[in-house]
């Protein structure tokens, strides 16, 4: 992996960013609960907007198109999100490596020569697998009933193709047009 210091600099500025948007979304989805309780789907809150805690990974990647940018760019998000006040402590920054995997995988299943909506698709869904399993031994999802459990999947991979696959391809390209991303590959590929 050949780093200069704008490919840094571009990790450091995506990563701060949605770490902000990151914490914003935690309190968001905290004020969510209450009002879904009531109808038993007070874990949906966290689903609803699950693939918002992907798109540092997805945008980096989309942007950089380097091996390891979309773990880096997550963990990086994950740990300033933490230092911030996350209420839920250092094991966001385990979530954080264990989505930016997820979002890795699914450009490495392309070798990481397409970057295109179906590569940004495929990182999406596999970031909301990965996490999910996670979430499934970590928050004890086994105690549920399995179709409530598949329910939640489906929202969550939902959720992530919507914010960590189409917002973050029309932020992608919108920064190409702009020429605010000029000097990396995602202005010269296609």
């Amino acid at each position: 992996m050949n780093w200069k210091l704008k490919d840094v600099v571009m990790v450091g500025l995506i990563s701060v960013t949605f770490a902000v948007v990151y914490l914003g979304f935690v309190y968001f989805a905290s004020f969510l609960k209450p009002i879904l309780a009531p109808f038993g789907l007070e874990p949906f809150a966290n689903e609803l907007v699950f693939g918002v805690w992907f798109m540092a990974s997805t945008l980096a990647a989309y942007i950089m198109r380097k091996p390891g940018v979309a773990v880096i760019s997550e963990m990086l998000a994950a740990l300033i999100e933490v230092l911030m006040g996350n209420f839920y402590g250092p094991m966001v920054f385990v979530s954080g490596f264990i989505q930016g995997l997820g979002a890795e995988c699914g450009f490495a299943m392309f070798r990481y020569k397409k970057f295109d909506m179906t590569s940004l698709m495929s990182a999406s869904i596999l970031s909301a697998v990965f996490s999910f399993v996670w979430g499934f031994f970590r928050n004890s999802y086994s105690g549920l009933a399995w179709w409530y459990v598949l329910a939640m999947l489906a929202v969550r991979i939902i959720s992530s193709m919507i914010f960590s696959g189409l917002i973050v391809k029309r932020i992608g390209d919108g920064l190409k047009r702009s020429g605010a991303v000029s000097s990396y590959p995602i202005a010269t590929e296609n």
